[in-house]
């Protein structure tokens, strides 16, 4: 029979009884766990509360995640959605086992699930649950994140030298293609990229007017654009950059080429929205 974390707490002389009476009734008014409501009130620390809850529980605890040692095999494991929804993270799998570090070890439907999934015994570890969000952050979020972000490639397909597309999608991304100006037009509007690379001579409505269009719409006015040309002359780009186009990219493409401006645009971006978001010095 398992001993009450409150009680184990008070045992260990790490709270008062008086103490845990305080918690207890706060407990019922706020929803929180004990342990939540322990931290929350300031008188254990979590290295505490991690110690507690593997005593209770007889699971090994661990106190730091490293962060620089867990391959794409291994982590393919637990999937992405998983580890951000229950926030868990695989540590090593050894002989047909796998070992989770998990900061609630009573979450046996996610155990259970993730053991079919996996198709290994699933062995869990404690660990404290900011050491978790981290790793999750470094090794699932950024997936996560390039999986939402939105391109669209107007241009056709059959005229380019190489697959955009397909390095696009490898690197994660959604992308969308569309064959020509009007019709990039009608998707920019209901799948509102994130980025947007279009052929400057592009048929039924050409880069420029895409883009003039796009700025148009306040909806669509902030979606960066890369313009694809043949015209690779300085004229050209200051052209491109003057009407308001983020990037230009000579044709004919390479794929290494388009992928380093793609992610390049969103550093820009994300460097932008921290900068916005910034409080005032």
């Amino acid at each position: 029979m398992k001993i009450p974390l409150g009680q184990l707490l008070v045992q260990s002389g790490i709270i008062t009884v008086k103490t845990l009476d305080r918690a207890l009734a706060r407990q019922q008014s706020c929803g929180l766990r004990l342990g939540g409501v322990l931290l929350e009130m300031g008188v254990i620390t979590g290295e505490e509360l991690l110690e507690a809850l593997g005593q209770q529980s007889g699971l090994e605890t661990v106190k730091r995640i490293p962060l620089d040692q867990f391959s794409p095999e291994l982590l393919a494991l637990v999937p992405g959605e998983l580890a951000l929804a229950r926030q868990l993270f695989p540590l090593r799998q050894q002989d047909g086992t796998l070992f989770v570090a998990v900061g609630d070890p009573l979450d046996a439907e996610t155990l259970g699930r993730l053991e079919r999934c996996s198709s290994r015994r699933v062995v869990q570890l404690l660990a404290a649950p900011e050491e978790i969000a981290n790793a999750v952050k470094q090794y699932y979020r950024q997936a996560q994140a390039l999986a939402e972000m939105k391109i669209l490639l107007v241009d056709d397909p059959a005229a380019m030298n190489c697959d955009v597309e397909g390095a696009l999608k490898k690197e994660g991304y959604q992308v969308f293609i569309a064959r020509d100006g009007v019709e990039g037009l009608k998707i920019a509007f209901s799948q509102k990229p994130d980025l947007i690379l279009c052929d400057a001579s592009s048929p039924r409505m050409d880069g420029y007017a895409l883009m003039r269009a796009i700025k148009a719409n306040p909806a669509s006015a902030g979606t960066p654009m890369i313009l694809l040309t043949s015209k690779a002359s300085p004229e050209e780009e200051h052209r491109a950059l003057k009407a308001g186009f983020h990037d230009f990219i000579a044709k004919p493409v390479m794929t290494i080429r388009v992928v380093s401006r793609v992610k390049r645009a969103f550093e820009i971006m994300d460097k932008y929205r921290e900068t916005q978001a910034a409080p005032p010095a």
